[in-house]
């Protein structure tokens, strides 16, 4: 039997709403794609938008982000990708190198906050 993580996956604390860490598996099927930090990059920005999306939010609405890397090789390429998709002004960001991921096919974990113009989502 699995224990829940003891975690949850948004939460809102007035008008900001945190998104816990996405790695980039496919958003249908939930397979990591092995050694390809593209279409991870790309994968894990939508599971994000998402979750924006549930709580009726948007890309655009996002004001931080933390991309984690395995390998900081992968950075220009998880940058072009990201620049594609996050909409400017961009948000603020830092991007860590980290020794490994949740999962070992994992190149990159992003978290988000977002900002909620319109108030409290909860």
């Amino acid at each position: 039997m699995s224990i829940p993580a003891p975690l949850s996956l948004t939460r809102t604390a007035g008008p900001f709403v945190f998104v816990s860490g996405k790695l980039g598996a496919d958003p249908s099927s939930g397979v990591i794609p092995k050694g390809d930090i593209r279409t991870q990059t790309d994968h894990a920005i939508t599971n994000l938008e998402k979750d924006l999306r549930v709580l009726g939010l948007a890309l655009s609405n996002v004001v931080k982000t933390t991309v984690f890397l395995t390998d900081m090789a992968n950075f220009s390429t998880m940058n072009e990708v990201y620049r594609s998709r996050l909409p400017e002004p961009f948000p603020a960001r830092s991007t860590i190198g980290v020794a490994s991921l949740p999962d070992v096919d994992a190149l990159v974990e992003i978290e988000l906050v977002a900002y909620n113009d319109a108030g409290p989502t909860a």
